[in-house]
C-alpha cells in the first residue's frame, strides 16, 4: 500500500535530515523492517530518489511559501512530510495533488506536533491552488 510507503519514506527523509548520507542498505532495511512488498518498495525508491534528486528545488519552493519564517526553521518532522508531497506533486503525475496533501496531513498528524497537520494542510494548499 502507498500509504504504508510514503509512511517508510518519510522516516527516511527526517533521518536526512540529520545525516546526509542514506545508501541503499539502510533504506532496504527499512523498507523490511516496515514489511514494504516489491511494488511498495519500488514506489519508496522512486519517491525518495525524487526528494533525494530534487531536495534544494524543493526546498527553494518551501522557501518561498513560508514567508514568517526561515525554512531552515520548519520542524523537521513537517519539513519531511512537506518535501515528499512536494516531490509527488511536481514528479509524480499519476497521483492527485489532493491525495499528496492528505498523505502529508496524516503523516505530521501522526508524528509531527499539534499544530502541524494544519501547517502542512495550509503550505501544501497554497502551493497547489496557486
Amino acid at each position: 500500500m502507498r500509504t504504508q510507503a510514503r509512511e517508510t519514506v518519510y522516516k527516511i527523509v527526517f533521518a536526512r535530515q540529520f545525516r546526509e548520507d542514506c545508501p541503499l542498505s539502510f533504506r532496504n532495511a527499512m523498507y523490511r523492517a516496515d514489511k514494504l512488498g516489491e511494488e511498495d518498495c519500488a514506489f519508496a525508491e522512486r519517491l525518495y530518489a525524487a526528494v533525494a534528486e530534487h531536495g534544494e528545488e524543493l526546498s527553494a519552493v518551501l522557501a518561498e511559501k513560508v514567508t514568517r519564517f526561515a525554512e531552515t526553521r520548519i520542524y523537521p518532522a513537517d519539513k519531511a512530510a512537506l518535501l515528499i508531497a512536494l516531490a509527488e506533486i511536481k514528479y509524480f503525475d499519476d497521483i492527485p495533488p489532493v491525495v499528496s496533501v492528505n498523505e502529508a496531513v496524516a503523516l505530521a498528524r501522526k508524528y509531527s506536533t499539534e499544530k502541524s497537520a494544519d501547517f502542512v494542510n495550509g503550505v501544501l494548499g497554497g502551493i497547489i491552488n496557486q
